[in-house]
């Protein structure tokens, strides 16, 4: 529950528009008001019984805030991250509020906190990670959401609100220049076009280099290992640095206000985001010895699964066995067709608008002992960790590519002087395509690359009004929304020995009634009730399949050559089994697809209620408590790599909590002092876990989180600001699926402490701090000198399910800072500035992948500058 400050404030006129003030409060000495929609009317910040942080356009651009994932440092328990495991690409947002969220961006995975763009949903963590263009606040709403907001605010919502035209030209805009070669242009101009015609236009061009360097790997041997582009996938940019940035932004409206009870505004926006995808360190190779090994379970012997012959795990293992053992040891393991050319000889079938070419690749058994040194390979193993985090030995795909756009309508109608109806219309469409090297190295051991397509429509309705004398303040309601696309995911493990193809269709349709009323029957207390009910309804279809058929080589169903043979008697089944049969492969018409076929349906009904209470003991204080439900919608998984007889689904995930709360603002408008306390219980959690070379999305189980938050400005005087903020989250798991629940299949694994009942959610410092003092100096000319400083520190955060050591991101203290002056006519102004100036590195996000040989990770930028040039005519 924070109160941005450095603001303009804003009067409501009767019309419920917002007005400039010249004359507000802030400008006569006082901290200064931030107006906000969360309960889908305009309310003072301080007045909305709700843990709200908001921030004005002015006081993130003095903190250098470009985009959300930069506003985690400033608003307590509140976690945001450019960039999720593996998704190759910082326009991904891993959104976490009091503890509940979603790290992962596929199609079939919603977020767990809402982003809100004009009061338009965006459905996707893809591009969510919003540019911060022109902004007028930021509303981050804690705490379920349900009522008012829908589905999948469950941990709470993020509102960014655009600035509207204003009704005379103005140009704002700046350049910055910056370490790493940053350029920055942005500018916003507003035309009116005639007396209640007005229109405004907002661009950005950024661009800046990659931080971590691709580096040749030091070593004699020849790396003679088949080019990456031989396997199938999306892209294969590969760059000499990672971390690359380079972003096209524009946006525009046009406002329609006669000055009567009709309003409407349209918008369009477009964003081109390319450059490298997110950087990715090799942290380890993750082997047990022996050669290889098969999943848990398996023993058949005269196999490769011969439990007396296998030791060890991994496909990186099957490979270093096949290129360093002899044609009689490879026969001994029966894996003469394992070490075979990788590619199986039948085509990939056609999902969607996409198909995958199949290429056959010549055999990597023995390379390393047949006396010939030209054709060796260099084994996978620990000698490609890098001694420099921001260096890697790696020459995959390294790219991300995203267009997102949208148009939008707003329609605002005074049916009467307290009643109004709003209609927000918006269309909005996406493409993004992604690649990562995701082992470190110049061997093709584990890259992914992602192709997701999305269109989204949605309508809401809103009737607002107030009656009984303004006593009593109602909103109602009604919601549609559709969404419909794909992902096709690209993963090779191994060079080549599992090659997944995963296309995915899914469509979504949903539509929710809301309402709530707010009653002050006497000054001293209010009153809140609220609900939404939403029906949604699913499909999905998956066509998962692996394009190099290891599990017929694995389990003796291929020739030496390496071709598969499904139709053949399986010599580990019964007599008139085949081989497809007794694998379980689920599609008689292509037997390397490891998804069922057809189209899988779920149909989903909620009620979100809401109850709260407040007391107004005295001006500018209200305490308040309230008691909340939300849910997060259900899917199906879908990153299987061996065959499914059914699709495997999960179920919503739900969270209801109750919470306690202050907001007061004391000594003439000098201090204000926001507070609350929280309780929440968290069922069926959505989470992410590896099941084999599966990421696997499923309910693992029930958590209790509780904590508080508070967040304090004061301006003791009219240049000194200070903004200082803790919170506290103790978010432990109660309940757990076994499976999830074990740290590894065979025992205790020493690179993780796994999830067990008690410990911690992912993505979930237990403290936040921050302290932010801002000094305003009027000079002798008439200029005037800022000097903002920015402190923030968080507690260990474990990044992953399983609680990988490595992955763990340990205690962090980020310091930002900068120095404007502005000009005496205020025309321009010109700001130095460091973020991360204390050079604080750790680990963002990342992946233990057992089964594919590695853990990874993606490290924060390093410490940077800037010097920004501004003018505002």
């Amino acid at each position: 529950m924070a109160l941005a400050i450095s603001v303009p404030a804003v009067a409501q006129d009767n019309d419920g528009t917002q007005q400039q003030d010249a004359e507000a409060p802030a400008r006569q000495g006082g901290i200064s008001t931030i107006v906000v929609t969360a309960q889908k009317r305009a309310e003072n910040v301080q007045d909305v019984p709700i843990a709200i942080s908001a921030f004005g356009g002015e006081q993130l651009q003095d903190r250098a805030v470009g985009e959300v994932s930069e506003l985690a440092a400033l608003a307590p328990n509140v976690s945001l991250d450019s960039s999720v495991p593996f998704s190759g690409s910082t326009a991904v947002l891993a959104a976490y509020i009091r503890g509940i969220g979603s790290d992962d961006f596929a199609f079939n995975i919603d977020p767990g906190v809402g982003i809100y763009v004009d009061g338009v949903y965006l459905a996707r963590s893809v591009g969510a990670n919003q540019d911060l263009l022109d902004v007028e606040r930021i509303e981050i709403l804690k705490g379920p959401q349900g009522t008012l907001f829908g589905r999948n605010t469950i941990g709470g919502a993020i509102s960014i609100v655009t600035r509207d035209p204003a009704d005379e030209f103005r140009f704002r805009g700046d350049v910055t220049v910056g370490s790493y070669n940053r350029m920055q242009a942005r500018g916003s101009m507003d035309i009116p076009l005639s007396d209640n015609l007005f229109s405004s236009v907002t661009f950005n061009i950024s661009s800046r280099d990659g931080f971590v360097e691709r580096v040749p790997f030091p070593d004699d041997r020849r790396v003679n290992t088949p080019s990456f582009t031989s396997y199938a996938a999306v892209g294969y940019d590969s760059p000499d640095t990672e971390g690359a940035q380079d972003n096209r932004t524009i946006r525009g409206k046009l406002l329609y206000d006669p000055g009567s009870s009709f309003r409407i505004t349209l918008n369009g926006d477009y964003t081109y985001s390319t450059g490298g995808a997110a950087s990715t360190l090799l942290l380890a190779t993750d082997f047990v010895p022996g050669p290889f090994a098969p999943p848990p379970g398996a023993s058949i012997p005269g196999t490769a699964f011969d439990p007396t012959q296998t030791q060890g795990v991994l496909f990186a293992g099957v490979y270093n066995f096949c290129i360093g053992s002899t044609p009689q040891e490879i026969a001994a393991r029966n894996a003469t067709a394992l070490c075979a050319g990788t590619g199986t000889q039948f085509p990939s079938q056609a999902f969607g608008t996409i198909t995958t070419p199949v290429t056959r690749l010549p055999s990597f058994a023995s390379v390393n002992v047949d006396g010939n040194p030209d054709n060796d390979r260099i084994p996978y193993d620990n000698r490609f960790l890098s001694p420099d985090i921001d260096q890697s030995y790696a020459t995959g795909n390294n790219f991300s590519k995203l267009k997102n756009w949208g148009v939008g309508a707003v329609i605002d109608l005074d049916i009467t002087p307290d009643i109004a109806l709003k209609s927000i219309t918006a269309y909005r469409k996406q493409s993004w395509q992604s690649g990562a090297d995701l082992d470190g190295s110049p061997i093709n051991s584990l890259q992914v690359s992602f192709d997701q397509r999305q269109w989204q429509l949605s309508e809401e309705l809103q009737l607002t009004g107030t009656l009984l004398d303004d006593s009593l303040n109602f909103v109602v309601g009604a919601y549609y929304f559709k969404e419909k696309g794909s992902l096709r995911d690209y993963v090779t493990f191994a060079e080549g020995l599992l090659q997944v193809d995963g296309p995915n269709s899914l469509e979504t349709e949903n539509y929710a009634f809301f309402g709530q009323i707010d009653y002050r029957p006497i000054e001293l207390i209010g009153i809140t009730l609220g609900g939404r009910y939403t029906h949604e309804d699913k499909q999905f279809e998956g066509g998962q399949q692996d394009l190099n058929g290891f599990n017929y080589r694995l389990f003796g169903c291929a020739d030496a050559n390496g071709n598969i043979t499904p139709d053949a008697q399986a010599g580990f089944a019964p007599p008139g089994v085949t081989c497809q049969q007794a694998l379980s492969y689920p599609d008689p018409t292509n037997p390397i697809r490891v998804y069922p076929p057809g189209l899988n349906e779920l149909t989903f009904n909620n009620f979100s209620p809401k109850v709260g209470v407040q007391l107004y003991p005295a001006d500018d204080i209200m305490l308040y408590g309230s008691w909340s439900k939300g849910y997060k919608t259900g899917g199906w998984t879908t990153r299987f790599t061996n065959p499914q007889l059914q699709a495997q689904s999960y179920e919503p995930e739900e969270a209801e909590t109750w919470e306690v709360g202050i907001k007061s603002t004391l000594l003439d408008r000098r201090l204000q002092i926001n507070a609350a306390a929280f309780t929440t219980d968290y069922s069926d959690i959505q989470l992410n876990f590896q099941n084999g070379t599966s990421p696997t999305i499923g309910n693992v189980g029930d958590a209790r989180i509780k904590g508080f938050e508070l967040e304090t400005v004061s301006q003791p005087v009219d240049w000194f600001t200070l903004n200082a903020s803790v919170g506290y989250i103790d978010a432990t798991y109660t309940a757990l699926d076994p499976l999830v629940s074990l740290p590894s299949v065979s025992g205790p694994n020493p690179l993780q402490a796994g999830a067990v009942i008690g410990a911690p959610l992912p993505k979930t410092p237990k403290w936040q701090f921050n302290i932010s003092p801002k000094l305003e100096f009027d000079l002798g000319n008439g200029g005037q000198v800022t000097i903002i400083g920015d402190y923030s520190h968080a507690s260990t955060v474990y990044n992953d399910v399983a609680r990988t050591f490595l992955l763990t991101r340990g205690p962090t203290d980020i310091v930002n800072g900068s120095i404007t002056y502005d000009s005496p006519d205020r025309l321009w102004s010109v700001s130095v500035g460091g973020n991360n100036i204390l050079d604080e590195r750790y680990i963002t996000t990342g992946q233990n992948n057992a089964a594919g040989g590695s853990i990874f990770g993606t490290y924060n930028r390093p410490a940077t500058w800037y010097v920004r040039l501004g003018v505002d005519i």
